[in-house]
């Protein structure tokens, strides 16, 4: 798993020093399970802390608008990421009843609103993370993929604030924090739908793991651009 690996290299013979040498994956949860939304959202903060911090760099706007720090290579960015987004919950919200139906619907809308908001046509870049969350069924695993998808989307913008605050742009970086504010209510809804669709601690369990997956689906996504630019990204250690 990803964060303990490093640490054992000294220890271990050789076989398995090589294996760590790999990028390493998220450590397991190591708590007790989840049995509310809110309790689910610090199991994963805690357990994906610092991959989400690498999502909220400088070097994940690099990798994601493959080393084209421009503003309007930003804005574009953001753009395709809620353009995806949209589409991605708009097919859930067909798919779904409620609560979880209205949910999506919501965050669908919301995501349409930041794909019109930014001042760029979004580009054919898939996302790998939508990749991920398409493969997400059923009512527990799409409110835990809303969950997560809040969680990195929320890092990259408040690193994209950033970026536009560095660019001497108050009004950009103004209007990013809003489409930031949009996704920590999206945070909130997807506690609350949890709260909602989770009947057990199989479900608990179960959404967990799929909301630390969706980080995990990120993170592997920030690594795969960064090397293929022949950019080292630092281990999870």
């Amino acid at each position: 798993m990803r964060f303990a690996a490093c640490r054992l290299v000294a220890r271990l013979p050789r076989v398995l020093a090589l294996h760590s040498l790999q990028e390493p994956r998220l450590p397991p949860l190591d708590m007790d399970t989840p049995t509310d939304g809110e309790a689910l959202l610090d199991a994963v903060r805690e357990t994906a802390e610092t991959p989400l911090s690498r999502l909220g760099s400088s070097k994940a706007l690099y990798a994601v608008t493959g080393g084209e720090m421009t503003a309007t290579a930003v804005r574009a960015a953001t753009a395709t990421d809620a353009a995806r987004a949209a589409a991605l919950f708009e097919s859930w919200a067909g798919g779904s009843t409620s609560p979880a139906a209205d949910a999506f619907a919501d965050a669908a809308a919301r995501a349409a609103a930041h794909r019109d908001a930014v001042d760029a046509a979004p580009d054919d870049d898939p996302l790998a993370l939508y990749d991920h969350l398409a493969t997400l069924e059923g009512d527990v695993e799409r409110a835990a993929g809303l969950l997560g998808r809040a969680l990195v989307a929320g890092a990259r913008l408040e690193q994209t604030v950033g970026f536009f605050v560095g660019d001497a742009d108050p009004q950009s970086a103004q209007a990013i924090r809003d489409l930031r504010a949009d996704v920590d209510a999206e945070r909130e809804d997807a506690v609350v739908l949890l709260d909602a669709v989770c009947a057990d601690a199989d479900d608990w369990t179960h959404a967990t793991e799929t909301a630390s997956g969706v980080v995990e689906a990120a993170y592997d996504d920030y690594v795969e651009r960064l090397e293929a630019m022949g950019v080292k990204p630092k281990n999870v250690c």
